[in-house]
């Protein structure tokens, strides 16, 4: 395929391959949010990196959406990159409120599932405690809501724009090389996706391997911290 594309546009399908990758590898929040929480959660490898995979996918396709229409309406590349710049915000709040909001649950969750004594008191006048717990009443984290984690960060990811892909659209997009732009989206497309599916395996293998299968008691309360954690390296250190 490069080899029948004109020398700018080599460079533009190579721009896009390296974009999509430094753009994965390097932002945290594409990664270790799918790791910490499939780790919290007891999810397989499979499983999330099936969740990665749809929230990378929704990730990317709102940008080109967003791209597409811009172009289409003949709205300045410099308002698209505003509302990029936006989206972004966004999203990185929303990561940060939805890690706290996980956290302050799991804490809640395993304060309530503690057991602790009941005192009884016989017609006898005998006066004994025994123990008991709430497990019954399927308050754990891992018991609720299993769906609700992977739907709240497809819509994070969703409301997440892909930085670099607007541009990159708009350049063929001028010259009206429509073939070309179908090409860097593809691009693009691919290797973001793919590129946080192999960090995301990556990570999560190597705290197999390092003897981490869960991450303790307080494992789901520790996976939200480390999520918002993210979001506020993405919204305050650019990361």
């Amino acid at each position: 395929m490069l080899e029948s594309l004109p020398a700018s546009g080599s460079v533009l399908l190579g721009t896009a391959a390296t974009l999509a990758i430094v753009h994965t590898v390097l932002g945290i929040d594409h990664s270790l949010p799918f790791v910490v929480l499939g780790r919290a959660r007891g999810w397989t490898l499979r499983r999330t990196l099936s969740i990665t995979s749809v929230c990378g996918l929704g990730h990317v396709a709102s940008s080109v959406v967003i791209g597409t229409a811009g172009i289409g309406l003949g709205v300045a590349a410099d308002s698209m990159r505003w509302l990029e710049s936006a989206r972004g915000e966004l999203a990185a709040t929303l990561l940060i409120g939805f890690g706290l909001a996980y956290a302050a649950w799991a804490v809640w969750a395993r304060l309530r599932g503690r057991a602790h004594s009941h005192l009884h008191a016989h017609a006898d006048g005998t006066v004994h405690t025994h123990p008991h717990s709430h497990d019954g009443e399927h308050l754990h984290p891992h018991d609720a809501g299993r769906s609700l984690t992977a739907w709240t960060l497809f819509v994070v990811f969703l409301l997440g724009p892909c930085e670099p892909l607007i541009p990159l659209m708009v350049v063929p997009a001028i010259a009206g090389d429509w073939m070309l732009v179908a090409g860097v989206v593809a691009v693009f497309g691919l290797l973001t996706v793919s590129a946080m599916l192999v960090t995301v395996a990556l990570a999560f293998r190597g705290l197999g391997l390092a003897g981490i299968r869960g991450v303790g008691l307080y494992g789901d309360a520790l996976a939200g911290v480390l999520v918002a954690a993210s979001g506020a390296a993405v919204l305050w250190l650019g990361l």
